[in-house]
């Protein structure tokens, strides 16, 4: 019996050893052999969502306002524009209504509305400590649009220490828009840069009769002597030309911290006048036709998208 039990064993040991040996899963000899394992599904990778583009700011800027108040000195009453030593507001730049400048006001209004939808309230001589009172008569009107274009005349004194302190200058523009700001919340700015000084030198002192009128001292401080070339007389015409330099540099950082404010990017600071375009009778503010040019100067900048 021992000797049967023996060789069963034996004969079941080495069938189980061929049935592993053919199996594809290892197993232990004397043990059923492992059953292999499911084939798992591979997830499928969710598509990526397609980000949606941020959506534009919305501007607060309007390039079609329906009424204009102009604030600023002589060049915005048009002063020698069409008659010696006078305003000549209906050549002005701003609200104009001569049609061979086609004002702002003219553009954007067009002649009927602009009679009745814009003001003039610049003053032949102002500087920039006057702008708060302009600012606050033109909140009144409660327009939608203020051109605003102030500072030569801090930079014309008689002399380079007479001008208008840079600290002061700021101080006067912030408190401008503030005042504007109580009286006509939303009213948009667009703020004409000071032009170039140097530029007007060196344009009108190549006519005789410019030359002549300058002795009278118009824009002391960078005109007087116009000849003059020697190294103080470029000194002195190189400091009033910083300081029109740093007041544009306040008009524009001001300007940035209001929202619906517009300076010109530097536009009639770079605009080179030529003699045609500068009165006949001061050869220092603009013509008619240089009015024109700084009509053109600011549609294209308050129309632009």
């Amino acid at each position: 019996m021992r000797g049967r039990r023996r060789i069963r064993t034996a004969v079941a040991t080495a069938t189980a050893a061929l049935l592993c040996a053919g199996a594809l899963s290892g197993c232990t000899a004397g043990e059923p052999a492992a059953k292999a394992p499911e084939a798992r599904a591979t997830p499928k990778t969710a598509p990526k969502a397609t980000p949606e583009p941020a959506p534009k700011p919305t501007s607060l800027w309007d390039v079609s306002p329906a009424s204009v108040a102009a604030v600023g000195d002589s060049v915005t009453r048009a002063f020698d524009a069409c008659a010696i030593l006078a305003d000549c507001p209906e050549s002005s730049w701003a609200t104009g209504t001569d049609t061979a400048v086609n004002s702002l006001a003219l553009r954007l209004l067009g002649p009927e509305k602009a009679a009745t939808r814009s003001w003039n309230l610049a003053r032949t001589g102002a500087r920039m400590a006057e702008l708060p009172e302009q600012m606050a008569v033109a909140a009144a009107e409660r327009p939608e649009l203020v051109t605003v274009m102030m500072g030569a005349n801090d930079a014309c004194r008689a002399t380079p220490d007479l001008m208008t302190p840079v600290a002061d200058f700021r101080t006067h523009f912030e408190t401008a828009l503030a005042r504007l700001r109580k009286g006509a919340p939303k009213a948009q700015v667009y703020v004409a840069s000071v032009p170039s000084l140097m530029h007007l030198w060196s344009t009108g002192r190549v006519s005789p009769m410019g030359l002549e009128v300058w002795k009278l001292g118009i824009c002391g401080a960078m005109l007087s002597d116009a000849e003059d070339l020697s190294a103080a007389a470029e000194r002195r015409r190189a400091e009033v030309q910083d300081r029109v330099v740093a007041y544009n540099r306040v008009l524009s950082e001001v300007c940035a911290k209001d929202e619906r404010c517009r300076y010109d990017g530097g536009a009639v600071f770079g605009f080179r006048f030529d003699t045609g375009q500068l009165s006949p009778w001061d050869f220092f503010h603009p013509s008619r036709d240089g009015q024109a040019r700084l009509a053109e100067l600011a549609y294209r900048r308050i129309t632009k998208e």
